[in-house]
């Protein structure tokens, strides 16, 4: 029941879009590069703290540390539900 895979997962989109933002020199004239690459720092810091609570022995402590996770994944979720909004309705912040 962790988010350890999604969240690793959904961390590799976003490095995709980072990448393909650059190659293709969108990046200099919308935001969704900056969007993308909080949803991935977002996304990190959840992948580490859902591993820390697979990794600790203390029960209370990991099911702090998931509940955390979740919740940060919760908000790089949303912020990747926007970046795949601009980028399909090709709305130019």
């Amino acid at each position: 029941t962790h988010i350890l895979n999604t969240s690793s997962n959904l961390l590799g989109f976003c490095l995709i879009v980072l990448t393909s933002l650059r190659i293709s020199k969108y990046s200099e004239v919308t935001l969704i590069d900056e969007f993308t690459g909080i949803a991935a720092m977002l996304l990190m810091a959840a992948s580490y703290l859902s591993f820390l609570s697979i990794r600790t022995g203390n029960e209370g402590l990991g099911n702090r540390y998931e509940q955390i996770a979740d919740i940060i994944f919760l908000v790089a979720l949303t912020l990747i539900f926007i970046i795949t909004f601009l980028i399909a309705f090709t709305i130019i912040l």
